[in-house]
């Protein structure tokens, strides 16, 4: 199975199983990792944010329209952000690193 690593607010890193075909955010649901999610998903807000390694950016699909437009209004934005609902583990993702920011803005509520 797929791994990926998690590095927490502060700064643990947490290795997990990370099974095909989950995104990023129900990987860090399924291991408690302080992700909020707040829409579940559907892209309706960007408490979801992480911040991908850079050696891992490049191997990634490219944002869609709609999760640029979701990131906009993310806290702590960074150059590799990405909305961890769209992340989806495939095999070539095996090892993925990712770090939670320093905090969310929920502007949905």
């Amino acid at each position: 199975m797929p791994r990926m690593t998690f590095i927490e607010r502060d700064g643990r890193r947490r290795e997990v199983d990370a099974p095909l075909g989950l995104s990023v955010l129900e990987i860090a649901h399924k291991h408690g990792v302080d992700i909020e999610g707040a829409c579940e998903g559907s892209l309706a807000c960007s408490t979801c944010h992480v911040i991908v390694d850079p050696s891992w950016f490049t191997k990634l699909a490219a944002p869609t329209e709609d999760e640029e437009d979701m990131l906009d209004l993310a806290f702590d934005l960074q150059e590799t952000s990405r909305l961890g609902c769209q992340l989806i583990m495939t095999e070539a993702l095996d090892g993925l690193v990712v770090k939670l920011p320093a905090g969310t803005r929920n502007a949905g509520g």
